[in-house]
């Protein structure tokens, strides 16, 4: 891990007890980097170097740790608490009571004041994929007639306790009007009125739209900020892009998992127990086992051509694996469209077309390459009488048509899934591959008994 301090140094300190120089070194920092080093102190030193932090500073770098957080709840005085949840901004506050115990929920609520708590349950109240589960109720907005002067004086006012301040959001009567940038409000005179200057043309999302695609938004549109509106354009809170960055990890993350058959975790890999990481692998691993009991039934068919050409059972790994490999290289390519909106269920044709052609493509390469290799390598060299040009013929147009019946699986079954309702990335790699292990294996011994008269 690269570190932007001198831990070691920092470690000393602490086990020095040096504390005046230490919090001297501390407070010149990010409060990312100070975060990182409280996770590698035990929870007595963690809970002890926090308290050396100015509260602003410490409010920062308790919304940044990663570990601990419910033990340095559990250790700070009322006071204490009071201080940091103070400081911290309504969407770190929600994610944080969100992943507590009822216990510390309780005592957390009690030490912030009515209308903090009132926004709290308001906001916990969305659906936990909604964008008003993401949303900051802490946002500068400004009045339409209001002047830039005017507006200057109740951002200086009132933007010390907002998430941000670099966009202003227009309101008349509780409703969004547009927005203004602190960039033009900088450019231009101090009599000019913000219904002159802003932005009318605002984007902006309800409070259920899903974080997935509220996220998109931001990576499509290069946003900052995002403001959430109700039914009735009514501005109740904006997202930042800190919080849409965190949901694009989420769900890549979850994504990788699936289709790495594995139940997703929101916990981080060390922080996952060993039963809850065997629970979250063991139904896939057990549902893929049993799907390739129909690869075991297919070898034991075709048993006596397997008697006849035992040859034959050497190239199967190989037809296998590369049925797999082009499979998941479709589903893969697949799914990323799908998830950035490239592509949709009536794009099908178009999908399937386009990776048929790429399949025939491959399959060519592949089952040139393998020929030559199978009659220069497997026969001369290795000098084994039992490869045949018939035998190569015969594993090499198996190849050719494995390939182009695996891609057209790897594409079609997360378009097929994502027109259902399934999470597309769902059809794991692991699930593509034994169903195209199937296919080519049907497909390898039917061009055998037919080729070699078996």
């Amino acid at each position: 891990m690269h570190d932007n301090y001198d831990q070691d140094l920092l470690m000393e300190l602490v086990q020095d007890r040096k504390f005046r120089q230490l919090r001297e070194i501390l407070v010149e920092m990010n409060e990312v980097d100070i975060a990182g080093f409280l996770d590698e102190l035990d929870v007595e030193q963690e809970i002890l170097v926090f308290r050396l932090l100015p509260k602003d500073t410490a409010a920062e770098v308790f919304a940044y740790l990663e570990e601990d957080q419910e033990k340095l709840i559990g250790a700070l005085s009322d006071k204490e608490l009071r201080e940091v949840l103070d400081e911290l901004y309504m969407d770190d506050t929600v994610d944080l009571i969100e992943d507590m115990p009822a216990n510390l929920v309780s005592r957390i609520l009690r030490n912030t004041d009515a209308s903090t708590r009132s926004q709290i349950n308001q906001l916990l109240n969305y659906p936990k994929d909604s964008a008003g589960s993401l949303m900051t109720t802490e946002f500068v907005y400004l009045h339409p007639n209001n002047t830039v002067e005017e507006s200057f004086a109740r951002i200086r006012k009132v933007g010390l306790d907002k998430e941000t301040v670099y966009t202003c959001y227009v309101t008349a009567n509780r409703k969004l009007q547009g927005v203004v940038t602190v960039k033009r409000l900088l450019m231009s005179a101090y009599d000019t009125k913000i219904n002159d200057i802003m932005e009318t043309n605002v984007l902006s999302v309800t409070t259920h739209e899903d974080k997935e695609e509220v996220a998109q938004m931001f990576s499509k549109y290069d946003l900052t900020a995002l403001p959430v509106v109700d039914s009735e354009s009514r501005l109740l809170g904006i997202i930042t892009v800190d919080d849409a960055m965190d949901v694009m990890e989420e769900e890549a993350t979850e994504d990788f998992e699936k289709m790495a058959a594995i139940l997703p975790s929101d916990k981080p890999y060390l922080r996952t127990g060993v039963l809850e990481t065997w629970k979250s692998r063991i139904p896939w691993l057990m549902l893929l086992m049993l799907s390739a009991t129909f690869t075991g039934l297919i070898i034991t068919g075709f048993e006596s051509a397997l008697a006849a050409c035992v040859i034959l059972t050497s190239f199967i790994p190989m037809l296998s694996g590369t049925g797999g490999n082009s499979g998941s290289q479709s589903s893969v390519a697949v799914i990323r469209a799908l998830s950035l909106g490239e592509v949709e269920f009536s794009d099908v044709l178009a999908v399937v077309w386009k990776e048929v052609r790429v399949a025939l493509l491959c399959g060519v390469c592949l089952g040139g390459a393998n020929f030559v290799k199978m009659l220069l390598v497997d026969r001369m060299l290795m000098q084994n009488p039992d490869v045949t040009v018939a035998v190569a013929g015969v594993v090499c147009l198996t190849l050719m048509l494995t390939v182009v019946c695996a891609k057209i699986v790897g594409c079609l079954l997360p378009m097929a899934a994502e027109k259902v309702g399934i999470d597309p990335a769902v059809m794991a790699a692991p699930f593509i591959t034994t169903i195209v292990d199937a296919l080519s294996l049907l497909i390898y011994f039917g061009i055998a008994t037919r080729v070699l008269g078996l």
